[in-house]
């Protein structure tokens, strides 16, 4: 793990399961694995995940349980030393809006902790509505400021136009890059807010700020309203910002969202992650992003899966038919 900025990231951010914890996690993820009709997005499956997810080994479950209850001051949290498939992953896929449909033992690990945490979710306008969704390089996408890309990625809170955004974003890593360089990078407004200033804050409290959502979402102009990038508790606020997609309406407000871009960069960590390694973003309150990297294009490129996780399920239900797991952009 590489960390940049603020040196080392807090003890409440890091597990690391031992042999015994990653044996139990293993045997789960198989058994969840082999359970019928193998195929993640099968709504039995779900409900088999969420069942098998209360069986977790203890320190794990409690882990999680503290860190859905208040994240801490990084709004992250890294698991390392998860089951991956012995032999190694197949060729990392190379296709746009690439998913995991099938059931394996890495997805399957990675379902049973999101379901502690609350509700795996998805959007069906994403990545085909898959509840797991691979993160690769694509193909004359390297520009692309998105998980297909390979250059540096701007911080961003996920699907930050959106009302029903995850609360929380897990991103499992299979294989990383050729050359070991591809970090995730987050930033937690509550590492940043110290170095704002008062009236930056509040600036950033008021609605002077757009955030645009891709035309494939067809969500209209409903959520195109001025918003602040800061809400709720002066002294602990939510964050809610893209740097790629959103926008000030006048000088002082970009004046204002430069001087949080600082902070943000200033208050970032860098994590390289390794096959077994989970890192979950706590969307509210912390940015992530990515460095740059040189895909290859030859079945060993980075590749990390990821999950969306809602804690409560219920105030989404207008929007989930058969109240199911994915998010339609009208409601049911």
């Amino acid at each position: 793990m590489s960390v940049d900025a603020q040196g080392t990231l807090s003890d409440r951010s890091l597990l690391r399961l031992d042999d015994e914890e990653n044996a139990a996690l293993a045997a789960l993820a198989a058994e969840l694995c082999g359970t019928a009709p193998h195929l993640i997005d099968a709504a039995e499956w779900v409900a088999a995940a969420r069942r098998l997810s209360c069986a977790l080994p203890p320190r794990l479950s409690r882990t999680l349980r503290e860190f859905t209850h208040d994240s801490g001051p990084d709004g992250m949290l890294l698991l390392r030393n998860l089951p991956v498939d012995p032999d190694g992953p197949p060729p990392t896929p190379i296709v746009f809006g690439s998913v995991q449909r099938a059931s394996t033992v890495p997805a399957s690990a990675l379902m049973l902790v999101a379901m502690a945490m609350g509700e795996v979710i998805a959007y069906d306008k994403e990545k085909h509505g898959a509840l797991v969704q691979n993160v690769v390089p694509v193909p004359g996408m390297e520009e692309y400021q998105g998980n297909a890309g390979s250059t540096r990625l701007n911080m961003h809170t996920e699907n930050a136009f959106h009302d029903f955004r995850p609360d929380f974003v897990g991103l499992m890593c299979l294989r990383n890059d050729h050359d070991n360089v591809a970090g995730l990078r987050t930033s937690s407004i509550r590492n940043a807010l110290p170095l704002l200033s008062e009236p930056i804050r509040a600036i950033l409290h008021e609605p002077r700020f757009v955030t645009t959502a891709p035309a494939s979402f067809d969500l209209g102009d409903r959520l195109e309203e001025p918003h602040g990038v800061l809400s709720g508790a002066v002294e602990d606020p939510d964050l809610k910002v893209d740097f790629s997609s959103t926008t000030p309406i006048d000088d002082e407000a970009a004046g204002a969202l430069a001087r949080l871009r600082d902070a943000i960069d200033e208050a970032a960590y860098t994590l390289i992650l390794s096959p077994g390694d989970l890192a979950f973003v706590d969307n509210r309150v912390t940015l992530h992003g990515r460095n740059s990297f040189q895909p290859r294009y030859d079945g060993a490129d980075r590749w990390l899966q990821r999950v969306f996780v809602h804690l409560d399920l219920r105030r989404s239900r207008a929007l989930r038919g058969a109240n199911g797991q994915v998010l339609s952009s009208t409601p049911a």
